[in-house]
């Protein structure tokens, strides 16, 4: 306790003492006058010494606080100039008024700047998009600073954050990242090799992914012939993308004289808060990577998904077996299920009506009730349901979206044929009804793909998802028999999507087109369906009228707005200019009766089109693909001409 204040204590006792002196002294009056004369004098000496007392208490009082207020102003001086961050005051006209020399400092000027317009000086300042708090990034020179604006006081705080981002870059930089490296057909290419040749053949692969993996500062160790894990951290991995992946271009180029060129797949992870997780993630992303049919590199950091590569065609490596399993596993599922929904994609297409028959024939045969969803009859397929109407046997389990709904149950099976993504099926809703769904598809995966279902057999490698579904077929029950219109349905959707065996066809595609035959597909109902009249050939003809060329190769017919085609007719557009000699890919974009913008894409392999329909909110194959666009004519055209320039840039195609 200060001095002053003890003695401010002994004078409050002192106060007390003489009162009660005084009172003493007035008692003794009435026994003795003379011990009341000597209480008197005794008070009067302690009145002296109270005062005195008092006196020396203000003097010390005084004292202290001009000690204490001169040492907090220089305190506050000091802290003003010494303090490590800038405060600037302003007035209404935003003049400086007043500022610490921090600010001069930071600026590197040897007079003050008071009078002068901050928002001169700051013209980052002058920004509108602060952020809530406030806070405004800048740079000087080649510091950063965090200034922090009180409109209300008119009171501005700048503060050094180099150092603090500095650390944070290093911290991003630093977090470590792992890949898997997967040689996706390494048995085609080396079939036929002796073990000496093999042993060559993955030396040069080997000392091609050294050399990458050391120029890049990455760690790999090999796990099997066919696979190899990567470690890395997150600058290493940008280099990576910024370089684009180019050992796949590397390893492709250096088998080249292969029958089967060899190819990897690398599934890459990154920013997650464990390595357990970051492998999780590796080996999603390559089992992407494979999906999406191999030679193309996907990485994942955080929420963004990234592809690089996928420019050369799939190559056949289905099994017979893996398709036995699936089959197997299907079977077993559908037993277990209270009823069967199926359903394809949005404005259904022979693929997906032919492959959804086909399911359908599986379930009956089972003993189980199935119900094919068709959300509408697009121009495709209405010859189809016109045939399906004809026949009792097939036209009673065809349902609306609405009656599926009510059909569907937590028990219930739904099976998602000839697409993946959520968002594309007939009926959505379906699948919050019901967690026990499978997928049978023949696209490459997307990053959006149904993650949850309890079955997924997606084949990119396949011409069509009737394909695959003949296959399940029989392997799915040792009694089979089809009848005439349930082939014919399966072998239509095949040929459509191969264009009558011309394009991704391969020695699978033609057994499942026999097997069919012998069950009696109709080819004459076939070409019967596929059949287009005068006013859909001159249609076609408009569109095609209206075709630009770029890049000496790349054919984009644009539909006049206010004129809408069907998205099969956009399709057949695209098929047509494909056609044409010297032109490596072609778009076509139209107007569709539904309001939306239709962007057909068709390519020889040159250019992965499934890359440009992805940005643009679709998907594909690296040969065809489409994509609904919500927008213009116009919008559309614009933004698909930005995406091709930019991938064109960015892969180098066409070049």
């Amino acid at each position: 306790m200060p001095d002053f204040l003890l003695k401010r204590w002994h004078g409050r006792h002192m106060m007390g003492a003489f009162v009660l002196a005084l009172a003493l002294s007035g008692l003794l009056f009435v026994f003795d006058w003379a011990l009341g004369v000597a209480g008197l004098v005794l008070c009067g000496v302690l009145v002296y010494f109270l005062f005195r007392a008092e006196k020396a208490f203000q003097l010390d009082l005084n004292r202290y606080l001009e000690t204490l207020s001169l040492r907090i102003r220089k305190a506050g001086n000091d802290v003003l100039h010494e303090l490590p961050i800038g405060i600037l005051l302003y007035d209404e006209e935003k003049r400086i008024e007043w500022h610490n020399p921090f600010i001069t400092a930071m600026l590197g000027k040897k007079e003050p700047i008071i009078g002068e317009s901050f928002t001169e000086i700051f013209p980052t300042l002058r920004k509108k998009d602060k952020e809530k708090d406030g806070r405004v990034e800048l740079r000087i020179e080649n510091r950063m600073y965090q200034a922090l604006l009180r409109e209300e006081e008119r009171l501005i705080y700048f503060q050094d954050i180099t150092e603090k981002n500095e650390l944070s870059k290093k911290y991003q930089e630093e977090r470590i990242a792992i890949g898997l490296v997967f040689l996706d057909n390494l048995d085609e290419a080396s079939q036929g090799m002796d073990d000496q040749t093999r042993s060559v053949l993955l030396g040069k692969v080997v000392g091609e992914l050294n050399e990458w993996t050391a120029k890049f500062n990455l760690y790999s160790r090999r796990l099997s012939s066919e696979r190899y894990l990567l470690m890395m951290n997150n600058r290493s991995l940008q280099l990576l993308e910024q370089d684009r992946f180019d050992i796949l271009d590397r390893v492709r180029d250096m088998t080249a004289d292969l029958k089967v060129p060899l190819t990897l797949s690398i599934g890459v992870a990154g920013g997650g808060d464990s390595l357990v997780e970051l492998g999780q993630l590796a080996q999603t992303s390559l089992d992407m990577a494979l999906g999406r049919g191999g030679d193309q590199v996907t990485v994942k950091v955080g929420q963004r998904t990234s592809f690089y590569g996928g420019r050369s065609n799939a190559v056949e490596k289905r099994t017979r077996v893996r398709a036995r399993v699936i089959a197997h596993a299907l079977r077993d599922l559908i037993k277990e299920s209270e009823n069967v929904v199926i359903m394809g994609h949005k404005v259904p297409d022979l693929d997906s009506i032919g492959a959804a028959i086909g399911v359908l024939k599986a379930v009956q045969l089972l003993g189980k009730e199935g119900f094919i969803v068709v959300e509408s009859a697009s121009p495709s397929i209405v010859k189809l349901l016109d045939v399906i109407k004809e026949s009792e046997k097939l036209a009673r389990w065809i349902v609306t979206p609405e009656q599926a709904l009510q059909l569907t149950t937590p028990r219930s099976l739904a099976v998602v044929v000839d697409t993946h993504k959520a968002s594309m099926v007939a009926e959505s809703r379906l699948l919050s009804q019901t967690h026990r769904v499978v997928v049978v598809d023949h696209h490459r995966r997307s990053e959006d793909y149904l993650q949850d279902a309890l079955l997924i057999y997606m084949e990119p490698y396949a011409s069509s998802t009737c394909e695959l579904v003949t296959e399940l077929l029989q392997y799915i029950h040792d009694r089979l028999t089809l009848d005439s219109i349930e082939s014919t349905a399966l072998l239509a959707g095949m040929m459509m999507d191969t264009k009558n065996f011309s394009v991704r066809t391969g020695s699978r595609t033609f057994d499942a087109a026999s097997f069919l035959r012998r069950y009696g597909a109709d080819m004459a109902l076939i070409q019967q369906m596929q059949k287009e009249d005068f006013r859909t050939y001159v249609s076609k003809a408009e569109m095609i009228k209206h075709t630009e060329i770029l890049y000496d190769q790349i054919a984009l017919a644009v539909a006049e707005p206010g004129n809408p085609h069907t998205q099969v007719l956009i399709a057949q557009a695209a098929d047509t200019l494909l056609t044409m000699a010297n032109i490596s890919a072609s778009f076509v974009i139209s107007e569709r009766p539904d309001g939306l913008i239709g962007i057909s894409a068709r390519s020889t392999g040159e250019l992965n089109v499934q890359v440009v329909m992805e940005r643009m909110k679709g998907g594909g194959h690296l040969n065809n693909a489409a994509t609904q666009w919500e927008g213009t004519v116009e919008g559309a055209e614009q933004e698909l001409k930005r995406i091709l320039a930019d991938i064109i840039k960015e892969e180098g195609f066409l070049e």
